[in-house]
């Protein structure tokens, strides 16, 4: 009402009663001469006046006959003699002076604005705690909606490969669909499942295939949305989650990313008060509150579970875990064909042939592979996706969209140089894994690539296949030595590969008779991140300097067996190289065409 009002006061005050046009000092000075003007009112510097008769004074060619100018800040002490010269009627008014009342309205606006603001707060706030109804967004903000409520539509069917992982909680779907028929018989379910694993290996797919399956509401939530910059939100939001479940039991709790909430306590800056432990600590009381006859288990997915805390593993908790995998041979083809299920395949392509090309793929890269095919052939507007796609979509993932990139004719061949090297080697060397295809087109930040195969899926590596393994790695830099006498930079990737494995036979594996079965590694390879972790070194000076001898060793022996190969087989060498540079890209049909022969 108050805004209402003074907009109604300030409007009724700007509109006057005739328009009023500005017209420059010069052009009144004018109007006086050619006594045009009836009166002036003049207010310190301000002129205001009234012609005789209207005239043309608005900028769009308005006629009018008020009008207003401004005398020079310096005056003008002619104006007031050539005014009464031209017998016009000057009125000497003082200044506008605000009234009292607007005077008032000035002084107190801000304050009644700030009040009414104030006001309008508390209201706000006290709406929010449910004092006076509406909604309670405040409630909203503490207990989010939770996401999901509802029975999936993924069963197992949909989950293709994981088979110890569906054995493993197979027996939680009876639970959930019969839960009186395990507490008659004073049967508890596991009240935690931890779902371990590399990213992208399926950890919410078969959460959610389990909740479809047992046909039960799925409750999922990440880790990171209990965290919140107030203290307390993430553990209300717990409660919240805890007791929905409850109430719709028999339900599951899913809480991706466990990690991000559930790491050992003790090691923040806020100590016990820090908003994750706060978290956590409600996490662990809600599951001690289970009293073993709500229906409700609780899920979770972490890939670090090294950084778990122990209070979170014990029996009661999360007891029980399952494990995972990188999928192997026929877990890649089966999951190929469920995420190919809707895609137009050509009759060449060969699920087989892309399971066993694609070695230590994940589930959602195999899922990433299948689309980049999908689109590399919508782009050419083929009606179906061919092998050469998948073959494309491949070398795409592992290396990077092909580069256009000049090349000047020598280096260019000293590339073919180097990875026909690394091809010869692979091709004689008798443990060596089978050939798939050699390349100098550019990808990603190689300048080409020898590529091979498994025959078969490994869980270990024998001595004599490592060995053949850092033949191959150096055939590259060998055939540059040999055929053009001088090394490059271009074998800096195969230098750092050779090192990291023939330091790992030796400190790791025990494949040296100078070291012996001794651990002497300096890093510990994670499982699930894929990397190396470094560790504090426990061995003496001695030991590490009798390691780098047996590194170095190892390394030179195998340059030297590369050597070796290449020099025995230089005819063959010069033919694959001569085909490479004039093909650019060659398959083991070819490959094996042209070292077979002679």
């Amino acid at each position: 009402m108050m805004l209402g009002f003074i907009v109604s006061y300030m409007l009724f005050r700007a509109v006057p009663t005739e328009p009023v046009y500005d017209v420059p000092y010069s052009e009144f000075k004018t109007m006086i001469r050619e006594r045009r003007i009836q009166e002036v009112i003049l207010r310190g510097e301000n002129v205001e006046g009234r012609l005789f008769v209207p005239e043309v004074i608005g900028p769009q060619g308005e006629q009018a006959t008020r009008f207003q100018s401004r005398i020079p800040a310096f005056g003008d002490s002619a104006l007031l003699l050539e005014m009464e010269e031209a017998e016009i009627a000057v009125i000497v008014a003082p200044e506008r002076e605000e009234s009292l009342f607007q005077q008032l309205l000035i002084a107190t606006l801000p304050w009644l604005l700030f009040f009414g603001f104030f006001i309008w707060i508390m209201a706000r706030t006290a709406r929010n705690m449910g004092r006076f109804g509406g909604p309670n967004e405040l409630g909203g903000f503490l207990n989010p909606p939770v996401k999901e409520a509802e029975v999936p539509e993924v069963t197992f069917a949909d989950v293709a490969g994981q088979e110890n992982a569906k054995r493993e909680i197979t027996e939680l779907v009876e639970y959930l669909r019969n839960p009186e028929k395990f507490l008659k018989l004073g049967a508890e379910i596991p009240r935690g499942v931890l779902l371990m694993g590399a990213p992208g290996t399926g950890k919410t797919l078969l959460a959610k295939a389990l909740a479809g399956e047992a046909g039960v509401p799925f409750f999922s939530i990440s880790g990171s949305e209990f965290i919140e910059v107030f203290v307390g939100v993430g553990a209300s939001r717990v409660r919240h989650l805890f007791e929905a479940a409850k109430k719709n039991s028999p339900s599951i709790i899913f809480i991706d990313e466990l990690d991000s909430i559930g790491r050992t306590r003790g090691t923040g800056l806020g100590g016990g008060h820090d908003e994750r432990e706060q978290t956590l600590n409600q996490i662990l009381a809600e599951m001690d509150g289970f009293s073993g006859r709500e229906a409700v288990l609780l899920l979770a997915a972490t890939n670090r579970p090294d950084v778990l805390d122990p209070a979170l593993l014990r029996p009661g908790r999360f007891d029980r875990h399952v494990m995972l995998d990188l999928p192997d041979l026929k877990d890649r083809i089966a999951i190929l064909r469920v995420h190919s299920r809707k895609t137009p395949l050509a009759p060449e392509v060969d699920m087989d042939k892309i399971a066993r090309g694609t070695p230590g793929f994940s589930g959602a890269d195999l899922k990433n592979l299948i689309n980049e095919a999908a689109i590399l052939a919508a782009r050419e507007d083929e009606q179906q996706i061919t092998m050469a796609d998948f073959d494309e979509a491949r070398d795409k993932v592992l290396m990077g969209t092909a580069r256009t990139l000049t090349i000047e004719p020598d280096e260019r061949h000293r590339l073919a140089v180097h990875e026909a090297g690394h091809t010869l080697v692979a091709y004689f060397a008798p443990n060596a894994d089978t050939l798939y295809k050699v390349t100098i087109v550019p990808r990603g930040h190689a300048l080409g690539g020898t590529q091979q195969l498994p025959e078969h899926e490994r869980h270990t590596m024998p001595e004599e296949y490592l060995q053949d393994r850092l033949a191959v790695i150096f055939g590259g830099r060998a055939a540059e030595k040999e055929l053009l006498g001088t090394l490059s930079s271009g074998a800096d990737d195969d230098i750092h590969q050779a090192t990291t494995m023939a330091r790992a036979m030796v400190s790791r594996w025990g494949m040296s008779e100078e070291v012996g079965p001794v651990d002497l590694r300096e890093s510990e390879n994670h499982p699930f991140l894929g990397r190396e972790i470094a560790q504090p070194r426990h061995y003496s000076e001695h030991s590490a300097e009798t390691v780098d001898d047996a590194v170095r060793d190892l390394l030179i022996k195998a340059e030297q067996r590369a050597s070796n190969i290449i020099t025995q087989h230089r005819e063959k060498l010069d033919i694959l190289i001569a085909l490479l540079e004039k093909e650019e890209t060659l398959y083991r049909e070819q490959i094996e065409e042209c070292l077979g022969a002679g």
